[in-house]
């Protein structure tokens, strides 16, 4: 994969995974791809997010796999190291940035005012994650920035559901949304694969207006 853009073509939605076992790592991206997800952001929220990352590459070849919550030029170096295909950061700092090209690893960084889009921008990122999305703002946010950043396409990330969903996707600048809906903790713990194979069903099933 040579651009974020590039994820855009795998499905609507993007799951944003915390994963506390490394057990889980591998049926949980299994179930993910069966159910039509195959674009996985692990975050590195955890001790062990690295170490899923590197199992989910390892092991389930459907899946693409990249790291969420790379905050420093280290987190990209190990998400790199660990086999992400891309990388999400929260906000966006230029060292961040040129980290991330160094390695090459692709990057989704996360943006909420105008100010950091031209920040972004300025390095040459025209797809950035709209972080958090419904405390930033959500839809009239994103509605004001189609104005001054016609160019700019966006993910937004951060209380969406699959309620919500159909209606950020309903905005010309928005070409994916993240989601944590489809790995609830309770089926996680639960081993529940069956569960979170169908709430990726239904989210593949999502689509944009032609």
């Amino acid at each position: 994969m040579q651009n974020t853009f590039d994820l855009i073509a795998h499905g609507p939605v993007i799951p944003v995974i915390v994963i506390h076992r490394l057990a889980d790592a591998v049926p949980l991206a299994q179930a993910l791809v069966d159910g039509g997800v195959r674009v996985l952001e692990v975050t590195l929220r955890t001790p062990v997010g690295l170490a899923c990352i590197e199992a989910i590459a390892r092991h389930v070849p459907g899946a693409i796999v990249g790291a969420g919550t790379i905050r420093s030029a280290a987190d990209a170096r190990a998400a790199k190291s660990a086999g992400s295909l891309f990388g999400v950061s929260p906000g966006y700092t230029a060292a961040v940035g040129a980290a991330c090209r160094e390695v090459g690893l692709p990057l989704l960084p996360g943006v909420a005012t105008a100010g950091e889009v031209m920040a972004a921008q300025a390095d040459g990122i025209d797809f950035l994650k709209f972080f958090p999305a419904t405390a930033a703002g959500g839809i009239p946010m994103l509605k004001a920035l189609a104005g001054p950043f016609p160019d700019v396409a966006f993910c937004p990330t951060g209380g969406i559901s699959v309620q919500t969903a159909p209606e950020f996707l309903a905005l010309p600048n928005v070409k994916v949304c993240g989601g944590s809906w489809l790995t609830p903790q309770d089926a996680v713990d639960a081993g529940d694969w069956a569960r979170i194979t169908a709430l990726a069903r239904q989210a593949s099933a999502l689509s944009r207006p032609a």
